[in-house]
Protein backbone atom coordinates (compact mmCIF):
# COMPACT_ATOMS: atom_id res chain seq x y z
CA UNK A 1 0.00 0.00 0.00
CA UNK A 2 1.30 3.45 -0.95
CA UNK A 3 1.60 5.92 1.93
CA UNK A 4 2.17 9.64 1.31
CA UNK A 5 4.99 11.49 3.04
CA UNK A 6 3.72 15.00 3.76
CA UNK A 7 5.21 18.22 4.99
CA UNK A 8 4.18 18.67 8.64
CA UNK A 9 2.13 21.64 9.76
CA UNK A 10 4.61 24.51 9.65
CA UNK A 11 5.15 26.83 12.63
CA UNK A 12 3.11 29.99 12.94
CA UNK A 13 4.16 32.82 10.58
CA UNK A 14 6.11 30.35 8.39
CA UNK A 15 4.51 30.07 4.95
CA UNK A 16 6.83 27.55 3.29
CA UNK A 17 9.95 25.43 3.73
CA UNK A 18 12.88 24.28 1.61
CA UNK A 19 14.05 20.69 1.09
CA UNK A 20 17.47 20.72 2.79
CA UNK A 21 18.54 17.07 2.50
CA UNK A 22 17.07 13.66 1.68
CA UNK A 23 18.54 10.91 3.88
CA UNK A 24 17.08 8.11 1.75
CA UNK A 25 16.85 7.56 -1.99
CA UNK A 26 14.15 5.72 -3.97
CA UNK A 27 14.45 1.97 -3.41
CA UNK A 28 15.96 2.23 0.09
CA UNK A 29 14.39 0.41 3.04
CA UNK A 30 12.92 2.69 5.72
CA UNK A 31 11.71 2.09 9.24
CA UNK A 32 8.78 3.73 10.98
CA UNK A 33 9.83 7.05 12.60
CA UNK A 34 13.20 7.00 10.76
CA UNK A 35 14.12 10.46 9.49
CA UNK A 36 13.64 10.68 5.72
CA UNK A 37 14.19 14.34 4.90
CA UNK A 38 15.16 17.65 6.51
CA UNK A 39 13.03 20.72 5.84
CA UNK A 40 14.52 24.15 6.44
CA UNK A 41 12.46 27.21 7.32
CA UNK A 42 13.39 30.73 8.37
CA UNK A 43 13.22 29.66 12.01
CA UNK A 44 13.94 25.95 12.38
CA UNK A 45 15.07 22.75 10.62
CA UNK A 46 12.30 20.12 10.69
CA UNK A 47 12.78 16.36 10.43
CA UNK A 48 10.14 14.37 8.55
CA UNK A 49 10.02 10.71 9.68
CA UNK A 50 8.73 7.72 7.75
CA UNK A 51 5.10 6.97 8.65
CA UNK A 52 5.53 3.17 8.21
CA UNK A 53 8.05 0.39 7.65
CA UNK A 54 8.70 -0.27 3.98
CA UNK A 55 10.56 1.10 0.97
CA UNK A 56 10.84 4.69 -0.26
CA UNK A 57 9.14 4.33 -3.64
CA UNK A 58 9.58 7.85 -5.02
CA UNK A 59 10.76 11.36 -4.19
CA UNK A 60 8.43 14.08 -5.48
CA UNK A 61 10.44 17.11 -4.34
CA UNK A 62 14.20 17.55 -4.72
CA UNK A 63 16.76 19.35 -2.59
CA UNK A 64 16.28 23.11 -2.90
CA UNK A 65 12.56 22.93 -3.81
CA UNK A 66 10.08 25.03 -1.84
CA UNK A 67 7.18 23.17 -0.27
CA UNK A 68 4.08 24.17 1.67
CA UNK A 69 2.33 22.79 4.72
CA UNK A 70 0.83 19.30 4.20
CA UNK A 71 2.26 19.04 0.67
CA UNK A 72 3.15 15.51 -0.51
CA UNK A 73 6.91 15.17 -1.03
CA UNK A 74 7.38 11.39 -1.28
CA UNK A 75 5.74 7.96 -1.39
CA UNK A 76 6.52 4.98 0.86
CA UNK A 77 5.36 1.45 -0.03
CA UNK A 78 4.24 -0.01 3.30
CA UNK A 79 5.53 -3.52 4.03
CA UNK A 80 7.71 -3.68 0.92
CA UNK A 81 11.27 -5.04 1.03
CA UNK A 82 14.21 -3.48 -0.78
CA UNK A 83 15.85 -5.54 -3.52
CA UNK A 84 18.78 -7.61 -2.25
CA UNK A 85 22.22 -6.92 -3.80
CA UNK A 86 23.43 -9.24 -6.53
CA UNK A 87 24.75 -12.57 -5.27
CA UNK A 88 28.00 -12.14 -7.17
CA UNK A 89 28.70 -8.93 -5.26
CA UNK A 90 28.05 -10.71 -1.96
CA UNK A 91 30.58 -13.48 -2.64
CA UNK A 92 33.21 -11.33 -4.33
CA UNK A 93 36.56 -11.94 -2.63
CA UNK A 94 38.04 -9.05 -0.72
CA UNK A 95 41.35 -7.70 -2.02
CA UNK A 96 44.42 -8.87 -0.19
CA UNK A 97 45.60 -6.51 2.50
CA UNK A 98 49.32 -5.74 2.64
CA UNK A 99 50.96 -6.73 5.93
CA UNK A 100 51.86 -3.14 6.66
CA UNK A 101 48.23 -2.07 6.35
CA UNK A 102 47.12 -4.83 8.75
CA UNK A 103 49.50 -3.59 11.38
CA UNK A 104 48.24 -0.01 11.15
CA UNK A 105 46.09 1.05 14.13
CA UNK A 106 42.45 2.00 13.48
CA UNK A 107 41.72 5.63 12.81
CA UNK A 108 40.63 7.62 15.82
CA UNK A 109 37.36 9.53 15.32
CA UNK A 110 37.58 13.28 15.39
CA UNK A 111 37.04 14.79 18.80
CA UNK A 112 34.30 17.06 17.43
CA UNK A 113 32.17 14.02 16.51
CA UNK A 114 31.39 13.41 20.18
CA UNK A 115 30.03 16.94 20.50
CA UNK A 116 27.42 16.48 17.75
CA UNK A 117 23.76 15.97 18.50
CA UNK A 118 22.30 12.55 17.55
CA UNK A 119 20.66 14.10 14.48
CA UNK A 120 23.91 15.85 13.51
CA UNK A 121 25.93 12.65 13.97
CA UNK A 122 23.52 10.73 11.75
CA UNK A 123 23.63 13.48 9.10
CA UNK A 124 27.45 13.43 9.12
CA UNK A 125 27.52 9.63 8.74
CA UNK A 126 24.96 9.51 5.94
CA UNK A 127 26.69 12.25 3.92
CA UNK A 128 30.22 11.04 4.81
CA UNK A 129 31.18 14.42 6.27
CA UNK A 130 34.14 14.73 8.63
CA UNK A 131 32.95 17.19 11.33
CA UNK A 132 36.56 18.21 11.91
CA UNK A 133 36.58 19.83 8.44
CA UNK A 134 33.40 21.86 9.02
CA UNK A 135 33.50 25.38 10.44
CA UNK A 136 31.20 25.45 13.47
CA UNK A 137 28.84 28.38 14.08
CA UNK A 138 27.45 27.18 17.41
CA UNK A 139 28.54 28.12 20.90
CA UNK A 140 32.31 27.87 21.40
CA UNK A 141 32.63 26.92 17.71
CA UNK A 142 30.55 23.74 18.02
CA UNK A 143 29.45 22.19 14.73
CA UNK A 144 25.65 22.34 14.47
CA UNK A 145 23.26 20.36 12.31
CA UNK A 146 22.77 23.45 10.14
CA UNK A 147 26.56 23.58 9.50
CA UNK A 148 26.46 19.94 8.34
CA UNK A 149 23.49 20.63 6.03
CA UNK A 150 25.50 23.49 4.49
CA UNK A 151 28.54 21.24 4.12
CA UNK A 152 26.45 18.55 2.42
CA UNK A 153 25.14 21.07 -0.14
CA UNK A 154 28.52 22.72 -0.78
CA UNK A 155 30.41 21.52 -3.90
CA UNK A 156 33.59 19.54 -3.38
CA UNK A 157 36.73 21.63 -3.31
CA UNK A 158 38.84 21.55 -6.46
CA UNK A 159 42.19 19.76 -6.12
CA UNK A 160 45.10 22.01 -5.34
CA UNK A 161 47.62 22.58 -8.16
CA UNK A 162 50.99 20.89 -7.95
CA UNK A 163 53.43 22.68 -5.69
CA UNK A 164 56.05 24.76 -7.45
CA UNK A 165 59.46 25.75 -6.16
CA UNK A 166 59.64 26.93 -2.56
CA UNK A 167 58.30 30.50 -2.41
CA UNK A 168 60.34 33.36 -1.13
CA UNK A 169 59.60 34.65 2.40
CA UNK A 170 56.30 36.55 2.41
CA UNK A 171 56.56 40.32 2.51
CA UNK A 172 54.11 42.65 4.21
CA UNK A 173 50.73 42.44 2.48
CA UNK A 174 51.71 39.51 0.25
CA UNK A 175 50.61 35.87 0.26
CA UNK A 176 47.53 34.05 -1.03
CA UNK A 177 44.20 35.76 -0.55
CA UNK A 178 41.93 32.75 -0.90
CA UNK A 179 38.26 32.72 0.03
CA UNK A 180 35.63 30.04 0.58
CA UNK A 181 32.08 30.91 -0.44
CA UNK A 182 29.22 28.95 1.18
CA UNK A 183 25.55 29.56 0.41
CA UNK A 184 23.58 30.56 3.49
CA UNK A 185 20.62 28.51 4.62
CA UNK A 186 17.24 30.20 4.94
CA UNK A 187 17.66 30.40 8.69
CA UNK A 188 21.13 31.92 8.44
CA UNK A 189 19.88 34.43 5.84
CA UNK A 190 17.09 35.57 8.15
CA UNK A 191 19.52 35.84 11.09
CA UNK A 192 21.81 38.02 8.95
CA UNK A 193 18.89 40.28 8.01
CA UNK A 194 17.87 40.71 11.65
CA UNK A 195 21.46 41.38 12.74
CA UNK A 196 21.80 44.14 10.14
CA UNK A 197 18.50 45.66 11.24
CA UNK A 198 19.75 45.69 14.83
CA UNK A 199 23.08 47.24 13.81
CA UNK A 200 21.41 50.00 11.80
CA UNK A 201 18.73 50.87 14.35
CA UNK A 202 20.43 50.43 17.74
CA UNK A 203 23.33 52.41 19.19
CA UNK A 204 26.56 50.39 19.19
CA UNK A 205 28.19 49.44 22.49
CA UNK A 206 31.91 49.49 23.17
CA UNK A 207 33.29 47.12 25.80
CA UNK A 208 36.51 47.63 27.78
CA UNK A 209 38.59 44.88 29.37
CA UNK A 210 41.74 45.03 31.48
CA UNK A 211 44.65 42.84 30.31
CA UNK A 212 47.93 42.07 32.08
CA UNK A 213 50.56 43.34 29.62
CA UNK A 214 53.65 42.52 31.72
CA UNK A 215 54.92 39.83 29.32
CA UNK A 216 54.58 42.18 26.34
CA UNK A 217 56.26 45.02 28.24
CA UNK A 218 59.18 42.76 29.21
CA UNK A 219 59.59 41.57 25.61
CA UNK A 220 59.47 45.15 24.34
CA UNK A 221 62.10 46.18 26.85
CA UNK A 222 64.37 43.27 25.90
CA UNK A 223 64.06 43.51 22.09
CA UNK A 224 63.14 47.17 21.63
CA UNK A 225 66.63 48.45 20.87
CA UNK A 226 67.46 45.60 18.48
CA UNK A 227 64.11 45.98 16.71
CA UNK A 228 64.64 49.71 16.15
CA UNK A 229 68.13 49.13 14.70
CA UNK A 230 66.85 46.43 12.33
CA UNK A 231 63.61 48.05 11.11
CA UNK A 232 64.15 51.75 11.77
CA UNK A 233 61.00 52.10 13.88
CA UNK A 234 60.28 51.64 17.55
CA UNK A 235 58.52 48.52 18.80
CA UNK A 236 55.19 49.80 20.08
CA UNK A 237 52.40 48.04 21.92
CA UNK A 238 50.12 48.26 18.87
CA UNK A 239 52.25 45.58 17.19
CA UNK A 240 51.28 43.09 19.90
CA UNK A 241 47.59 43.93 19.55
CA UNK A 242 47.68 43.45 15.77
CA UNK A 243 49.55 40.14 16.13
CA UNK A 244 47.05 38.91 18.71
CA UNK A 245 44.11 39.92 16.50
CA UNK A 246 45.59 38.14 13.47
CA UNK A 247 46.20 34.94 15.46
CA UNK A 248 42.66 35.05 16.87
CA UNK A 249 41.21 35.32 13.34
CA UNK A 250 43.24 32.27 12.28
CA UNK A 251 41.89 30.22 15.18
CA UNK A 252 38.28 31.39 14.70
CA UNK A 253 37.73 31.86 10.94
CA UNK A 254 33.97 32.28 11.38
CA UNK A 255 34.73 35.67 12.99
CA UNK A 256 36.72 36.63 9.88
CA UNK A 257 33.78 35.93 7.56
CA UNK A 258 31.56 38.37 5.71
CA UNK A 259 28.13 38.22 4.11
CA UNK A 260 27.85 38.81 0.35
CA UNK A 261 24.27 38.57 -0.87
CA UNK A 262 23.05 35.07 0.02
CA UNK A 263 26.56 33.71 0.67
CA UNK A 264 28.92 33.60 3.62
CA UNK A 265 32.51 34.29 2.53
CA UNK A 266 35.25 32.84 4.75
CA UNK A 267 38.54 34.69 4.27
CA UNK A 268 41.89 32.90 4.59
CA UNK A 269 43.58 36.26 5.16
CA UNK A 270 43.16 39.22 7.52
CA UNK A 271 43.04 42.93 6.68
CA UNK A 272 43.53 45.00 9.83
CA UNK A 273 43.15 48.79 9.72
CA UNK A 274 44.61 51.04 12.39
CA UNK A 275 43.48 54.62 12.91
CA UNK A 276 46.35 57.11 13.36
CA UNK A 277 46.44 60.80 14.14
Amino acid sequence: MSIEVKVPVLPESVSDATIAAWHKKPGDSVRRDENLVDLETDKVVLEVPSPVDGVLASVLKNVGDSVGSQEVIGIVEAGAVADAPAASAAVAPAPATPPAAKAAPPATPAASTAELSPAGRRLAEENRIDPATVTGTGRRGQVTKEDLVNAAKAPAAAPAPAAAAAPAPAALGSGPRTEQRVAMTRMRTRIAERMMQSKNSIAMLTSFNEVNMKAAMDLRKTLGEQFEKTHGVRLGLMSFFVKAAAEALKRHPVVNASVDGADIVYHAYADISIAVS
